[in-house]
């Protein structure tokens, strides 16, 4: 099954040495990537319509990254081409039967005298197309180990990723710093955790076929894959792009600085000892990361105990990933103690799951209505929403479907449904931009509520005497002291913490050493959320919009 994310950057490598100097004039501050003012000025020489521009820009910056980067500049300088063909400029066309390497390079009035001109007057310097690491440098890298971080100049800002950074150094760290929101929650955010590709997990009992999934996608096997009957991936498994094939440990990986796994030291090293990342060239790597987990245990293998805090690692990934596939097989649809407990732990991802029934061409199509029937039973008494779940059937192996099963008609449904899973897939890095803006308000949010607990706790301490009994008794009464601090704050109960995990760390914290609630730092991130990150899409969306 291939996942193909469109031909960008598919040109000769003549025609790709001339986008490369086109590329380098474009770039005014030589930082690897053309925002719309540099955009605004080098595409005017096409003299194409503002409208046809328009299209262009929004079609070769899909992702909304708010720049273009060397292959999504060839991608726009190709659309323009096209354009000047009478090609109408849609997101189809770059997909039609239209032959890239074929396209020469677009008209562009009176370039090749400026370009003349800079020859002359300076050298210039030369991106290399494969190497991605050059096009996505960025400036940002260094201010979160910066001692002059904060004061982050807003100059500096050249996507919108980047300027989620500046506000996250800026306003939403020092209110995490204060009130220990890392101790409690999430662990502060790195550089990585921005940059990190899309991610996809995987979750299901044993043998639904996680890790088989994976291998259909990429057509071919990954280091450190095992597929068998039995519970045979035991440990996590990132599977992402890298040079070569190879296997990393999970000690060694959660401290490497561009990864955006540092978070799960918090685990501890039975853990650590259980998780890996595979690294291989694949296209579809260099756009999606995927994470297979073990197979969730069920009957007399629950009475195993894991040795690492199992749920809270899936609500870690949940919290990084994209997107969820919660995949059952027709003849496991059982949901175990285990799997409702890692189902609860999705808590606050629901628009993210999607549910895959698996192996769908081992039974007939009447018992396949029965077997759909009774899953959408099962995950209504789990999911508690009532929303119907989006459920994808299929048979997502490199067999052929099982036609004496399903017969012609079941065989057309999971072509479709496979269909609409790839175009879920393929729209994933769109989305991901959207996605990390949508997570970082949520974040923000959560830090404020975070520190208006903290502080209303620490107010309610007494001043002298009785500290730890008054400690105990806001400990014990904690439900009910989150529902003063909603009233006094008019905040959405929803937005509250789980009351049990929150006790369970309070026991461990003295309460007087808390802060007391600063109403300046709040504003700070409230002026954030209502201002600046409005202003932040403003100034990068589509410069023809």
């Amino acid at each position: 099954m291939e996942v193909d994310f469109g031909p960008i950057s598919s040109c000769s490598k003549e025609h790709q040495r001339i986008y490369q100097e086109w590329f380098n004039y474009a770039d005014s501050d030589c930082d690897g990537r053309i925002t719309g003012n540099d955009a605004t000025k080098f595409f005017a020489m096409s003299n194409l319509s503002r409208q046809d521009l328009k299209q262009v820009w929004a079609i070769a910056d899909s992702k909304r990254q708010g720049y273009l980067g060397l292959k999504e500049f060839i991608s726009s300088m190709q659309l323009v081409s096209l354009a000047q063909a009478g090609h109408e400029i849609t997101h189809d066309l770059l997909n039609s039967d239209v032959d890239l390497k074929d396209v020469k390079p677009p008209v562009m009035e009176g370039l090749d005298a400026l370009l003349e001109k800079k020859k002359r007057s300076s050298k210039t310097s030369d991106y290399d197309l494969n190497d991605s690491s050059q096009v996505e440098t960025s400036p940002s890298a260094n201010w979160f180990s910066s001692k002059s971080a904060k004061k982050v100049p807003l100059s500096s800002v050249t996507s919108i990723i980047d300027g989620l950074k500046r506000l996250y150094i800026q306003k939403l760290k020092p209110l995490e710093v204060a009130y220990g929101f890392n101790n409690f929650v999430s662990p502060l955010l790195t550089n990585s955790d921005f940059d990190a590709k899309p991610m996809v997990m995987l979750l299901g009992q044993y043998s639904t076929g996680k890790t088989t999934f994976i291998k259909h996608l990429l057509n071919r096997s990954y280091p450190g894959a095992h597929i068998g009957p039995e519970p045979t991936t035991d440990r996590f498994v990132v599977v992402m792009s890298g040079p070569d094939e190879r296997s990393v440990p999970g000690n060694t990986i959660a401290v490497q600085a561009d990864m955006p796994f540092s978070g799960l030291t918090t685990f501890g090293t039975a853990f650590l000892s259980k998780f890996e990342c595979s690294q291989m060239p694949h296209p579809l790597l260099e756009n999606i990361t995927f994470v297979d987990t073990p197979g969730v245990l069920s009957g007399e293998k629950q009475r195993t105990q894991r040795a690492y805090d199992f749920t809270g690692v899936i609500s870690w990934f949940a919290a990084k990933c994209d997107l969820i596939l919660l995949l059952f097989d027709p003849h496991k649809l059982d949901i175990s103690d285990e799997f409702k407990r890692v189902i609860s732990s999705l808590r606050g991802n629901d628009d993210k799951i999607r549910v895959v029934l698996n192996k769908a061409d081992q039974v007939d199509t009447q018992q396949l209505m029965r077997v759909y029937g009774a899953l959408m039973w099962s995950l209504g008494k789990v999911l508690n929403t009532p929303e119907v779940m989006r459920v994808y059937i299929g048979s997502f192996n490199d067999k052929p479907v099982n036609e004496a099963a399903v017969g012609p008609i079941g065989k057309e449904l999971f072509e479709k449904e496979q269909d609409n899973l790839l175009s879920d897939l393929k729209a994933i890095p769109k989305k991901a931009c959207d996605r990390r803006i949508n997570e970082f308000v949520k974040r923000a949010r959560a830090v404020k509520i975070h520190a208006y607990i903290i502080g209303h706790l620490k107010k309610a301490m007494p001043a002298m005497m009785g500290k730890t009994k008054a400690q105990q008794k806001l400990i014990d009464n904690l439900e009910e002291e989150f529902a003063k601090v909603q009233r006094e704050f008019h905040l959405p109960p929803g937005d509250f913490p789980n009351v049990e995990q929150f006790r369970e760390i309070l026991s461990g914290y003295n309460f007087d050493k808390f802060e007391k609630l600063k109403p300046k730092m709040i504003q700070a991130v409230d002026d954030m959320l209502g201002y600046d990150i409005p202003d932040l899409l403003k100034n990068f969306r589509n410069p023809y919009a």
